[in-house]
């Protein structure tokens, strides 16, 4: 899968390469810092003989981070999970309206989450809570999950709108990511089944 440039798509393409700009930023820097809160507490424990009493809840609070702005970015990456051997064997119009339906649906069930983990976030903010350890408001923590579940939503949505061009005969994936293997035997077994279906007609 090869990223083209996102000024071939107008508005959305910049809209998408600022996003994706953003959820890099986050996610580099979230994983570094994890290493280095990881790296200083374990030279604490055993170097100083004493930990860094907020390491623990410091990580809890980068994982939920990094999993939740890597989800927007797997998304608009293309490389989520998909269970799709009916659909790779279908021709290559009738995947391309699934994948309208597929990520539409998607982008609305992602959004109805979004507006869930709004909710109990302003709930948890109203009670006043604090995390243990480093005494910042608890809410600060699952903002993140509705970041990143909105942003799975858009991208999502970017998808569906990429695929309503019916007049370009790819499949994508993503706003920028083209519906291909990567492994080259399954790339050559799915040409092969796709030239069988054109001489058959």
């Amino acid at each position: 899968m090869n990223d083209e440039a996102p000024r071939q798509y107008g508005i959305l393409g910049k809209v998408d390469a600022l996003v994706g700009r953003v959820e890099v930023i986050i996610l580099s820097w979230g994983i570094i810092l994890m290493a280095a809160n990881t790296i200083a507490n374990v030279l604490g424990r055993y170097v100083f003989q004493q930990s860094i009493y907020f390491s623990e809840e410091l990580n809890e609070f980068l994982i939920v981070i990094v999993t939740f702005m890597g989800l927007g970015y797997a998304t608009r990456k293309g490389i989520h999970i998909r269970m799709s051997a009916i659909y790779d064997v279908l021709p290559k119009r009738i995947r391309k309206f699934l994948m309208i339906i597929i990520t539409a649906t998607t982008a609305v069930m992602m959004a109805v989450l979004a507006w869930y983990a709004l909710e109990y976030v302003q709930k948890v903010a109203a009670r006043g809570r604090v995390t243990p350890a480093l005494q910042i408001p608890l809410y600060l923590t699952y903002i993140w999950v509705i970041v990143g579940l909105a942003l799975a939503s858009l991208q999502y949505l970017l998808t569906a709108i990429r695929n309503l061009d019916f007049s370009d005969e790819d499949v994508y994936v993503s706003y920028v990511e083209i519906d291909s293997y990567e492994d080259p035997m399954t790339a050559s077994a799915l040409e092969r089944a796709g030239a069988g279906e054109e001489e058959s007609k």
